[in-house]
């Protein structure tokens, strides 16, 4: 690791711990062995094959080691607290599969290794393996718990060590866990996300806990606390109506001597015990990967079956797995034992900070939601300040800088991201004042007005009567809710399809992909380090005179100089403030009805918590003392304009945006009902959409601003042209296959809009 950077000397002792810090070991942390538990040659699931031939895939498992003292590993949290073998190592294990062509000679050289997503293991999509790419899925994560048990079998996961006091006692400290939206005698689990909390209490004693109900929570952490339960009426133990309270005892389940109520949150504050090393997951899976690109064999003489046929790796996650990416990255972890760079390119995907994962007590299932870390430290690729927080100005690729392994970079996002998982820090810091410039390494798309990873596609399905769903989509989050508006069907899906060639391209070729696109403050000016093609771009498809690609004005809509195609004069910010007043959102009857402001006050915000003195904030390690953290500050949150219809600004051309058939937005609204706790409340990080009305007639009797898809589009055929632009335009600045675009105007003009 590079000397300027600070380590974590809290963790090691005295000048010994200093001189390891210092020298650099060769050949410490690495793979030693890998075995093979099925091969499946050729596996007829991968069918049909392409030019490729046959597929074949391989599952296993690596064991690994790592040299405790190797300036590599000691930025992992408490590893000088892991047991360690007779040569002083500390050991793991991690499953693994590889999708690839029988015929080694098919191999095109490329490897993705995904980052699988809560354990759930990753196949390659059928461009990538029929192209002869090698897929490796592989574990990362060690809480042991849910997806991640390591019982499974079709599952990855990593099997790390557990900390223990230097005397050998066990390790104890303070953790939170909640229960939400649920009622009744029966007994519930603590969850994280849809995981059991991966942590027992260290007494069942509950006079050694404490229990509080919340009967109201604000998206900025203000919490209206009910009582707190006395610890005779709780206990840690199973029970239900015919095994009433206190039950069975049971250190995974709380029974309430009164049973649970729905309109309350229970939280409960506890000692408990033995805490992984889940830090090691970085090193496991830094450690498969440069093991199938550069390894010969293993210790005892096991081929790798790549061995000579990988000269590209791009490590992938989506989600939680791409934020792990650009911890992974932060960490310097792309830096492999022998000094050799891990990762010619990697892909965060809909992935806007960094996995709250290296530090005593993580659970890197959480999604940020209230008392969960993961928004700590620098969530932007260059050195920034970040004086509202009072942090060293740092940034993501400081490690990798120094030791000049820093990846191609590809990230891309939706409107989801930006409202509940609290993106826009990335793009302007925490004082929200100017845009962060990128590297000329990284580039940045944004998918404006998408749900979390996309929506379904189709042209129906925004369509009521037709294919637009009835019932609102569950809020992700710890059983959080229900949303009132239908899925948004705005799909990521072809945009990927594109960003995945442009990748490709620009690891093995040097093609540089189109300049970065996202909304910013000043989305006039050209970032020098981003546009390096040359060509000038301003990142939103028009030259820098204000001229679209054929030299045409690019005119106005009648939203003040705002195109309903996204695309703008220069002289307003793409960002703004998260008020419906600064957007510029439409009054939408089916919104004003539930909320007349919404969406103002809304957004879920970074919260600056106070996790105590032994917590490192720019690296996201330590050990959290407080619990729950008081909250600092409330950090200032920017969201992109919208149009008249109330669709973003600034981001990459989408077929369906450019040609909508109504609102799409990146968030929803919790309904009540069965799970009533959020109501009202932004439903987590999952959007909706809200349908124009057919006619005219339809949308002046509801009031509705926005104009009709027949004022709009006039006919059936009026929609396929539309659809056909839109298209053209995504296909010629490089955002859409000219595949994609051919059978998007098949699908339209099979669609049911204004047909009849």
């Amino acid at each position: 690791m590079s000397s300027k950077l600070p380590h974590r000397f809290h963790t090691l002792a005295g000048a010994a711990a200093i001189a390891a810090l210092l020298v650099w070991t060769s050949a410490d942390a690495r793979v030693t062995r890998i075995v093979i538990n099925t091969s499946v040659d050729p596996d007829a699931t991968l069918a049909p094959f392409g030019d490729a031939g046959p597929l074949k895939r391989i599952t296993g498992r690596a064991f690994g080691e790592l040299d405790p003292h190797d300036a590599r590993n000691t930025i992992i949290q408490d590893i000088l607290l892991a047991p360690r073998n007779a040569q002083g190592k500390v050991e793991y294990q991690a499953t693994f599969q590889l999708i690839m062509p029988s015929d080694p000679g098919k191999m095109s050289g490329m490897m993705w290794h995904d980052v699988p997503n809560r354990g759930g293991r990753v196949n390659i999509v059928p461009a990538e393996r029929n192209a002869g790419d090698v897929g490796l899925s592989s574990g990362w994560q060690g809480d042991n718990s849910g997806a991640t048990a390591q019982t499974g079998t079709t599952n990855d996961f990593v099997i790390v060590p557990i900390a223990k006091n230097r005397d050998g006692s066990t390790v104890t400290g303070t953790v939170l866990g909640r229960i939400v939206n649920r009622s009744g005698p029966n007994s519930q689990p603590i969850l994280v996300q849809n995981s059991p909390l991966p942590y027992q209490p260290a007494s069942l004693d509950t006079t050694k806990a404490t229990m509080t109900t919340h009967t109201h929570e604000t998206v900025d952490g203000i919490v209206s606390v009910g009582s707190v339960i006395p610890s005779g009426d709780w206990a840690w133990g199973k029970c239900d109506a015919t095994h009433p309270f206190p039950g069975t005892l049971d250190p995974t389940q709380i029974c309430l001597r009164n049973g649970f109520d729905l309109n309350l949150l229970y939280q409960v504050v506890f000692t408990a015990k033995d805490p992984y090393v889940l830090g090691v997951g970085f090193a496991a899976f830094r450690d498969l990967a440069t093991f199938f690109k550069n390894e010969a064999k293993d210790d005892v003489g096991t081929a790798n079956p790549l061995a000579g046929h990988i000269k590209w790796v791009i490590g992938r996650g989506v989600s939680q797995s791409g934020n792990f990416l650009r911890q992974f990255l932060h960490l310097g972890f792309n830096e492999d034992e022998m000094r050799r760079q891990v990762y010619d390119g990697a892909w965060p995907i809909i992935a806007g900070r960094r996995i709250a994962l290296n530090f005593r007590w993580a659970q890197p299932d959480g999604v940020l939601e209230l008392y969960q870390a993961g928004s700590e430290g620098p969530q932007w690729w260059v050195d920034w300040e970040d004086n509202v927080r009072g942090l060293p100005k740092r940034g993501i690729l400081d490690r990798c800088t120094e030791s000049r392994t820093c990846p191609k970079i590809i990230e891309h996002f939706g409107s989801a991201e930006v409202w509940a998982l609290k993106l826009t820090p990335e793009w302007v810091g925490t004082d929200a004042k100017e845009d962060i410039p990128l590297p000329k390494n990284v580039r940045r798309y944004y998918i404006p007005s998408t749900t979390h990873g996309g929506g379904n596609g189709g042209f129906n399905t925004s369509l009521p009567g037709v294919g637009l769903p009835t019932v609102g989509p569950s809020c992700p989050g710890n059983n959080f809710g229900t949303g009132v508006f239908p899925a948004n069907p705005v799909p990521h899906t072809q945009t990927v399809n594109a960003i995945r060639v442009h990748f490709k391209d620009w690891v093995m070729h040097g093609t540089l992909p189109p300049p970065s696109v996202w909304p910013r403050l000043k989305p006039g000016d050209v970032d020098a380090d981003d546009d390096d093609d040359g060509h000038g771009h301003n990142g939103d498809g028009h030259d820098k005179d204000g001229h679209d690609k054929d030299g045409h004005d690019k005119g106005d809509g009648h939203d003040k100089g705002d195109k309903h195609d996204g695309h703008h004069k220069q002289q307003r910010p793409d960002l703004v403030v998260a008020t419906k007043e600064a957007m510029g959102f439409p009054s939408i009857p089916a919104i004003t009805a539930l909320s007349p402001t919404i969406p103002s006050n809304f957004i879920m915000p970074v919260l600056d918590y106070d996790w105590g003195r032994d917590f490192d904030y720019s690296d996201t390690s330590g050990i959290p003392t407080k619990l729950p953290p008081p909250i600092k500050r409330v950090i200032k949150m920017l969201v992109p304009r919208v149009d008249a219809d109330g669709n973003e600004m600034g981001g990459v051309p989408v077929v369906l945006r450019d040609a909508p058939l109504g609102t799409y937005l990146g968030w929803n609204i919790t309904a009540g009902g069965a799970r009533p706790f959020h109501q009202g409340e932004i439903c987590d990080y999952i959007g909706g959409m809200v349908p124009f009305a057919k006619t005219k007639a339809e949308r002046l009797s509801s009031g509705d601003p926005r104009l009709s898809l027949e004022e709009r589009y006039k006919d059936h055929a009026g929609y396929v042209a539309a659809v056909k632009a839109a298209g053209a335009k995504a296909v010629a600045e490089g955002f859409l296959l000219q595949a994609d675009a051919d059978q998007l105007v098949l699908d339209a003009d099979a669609s049911a809009v204004l047909n009849p």
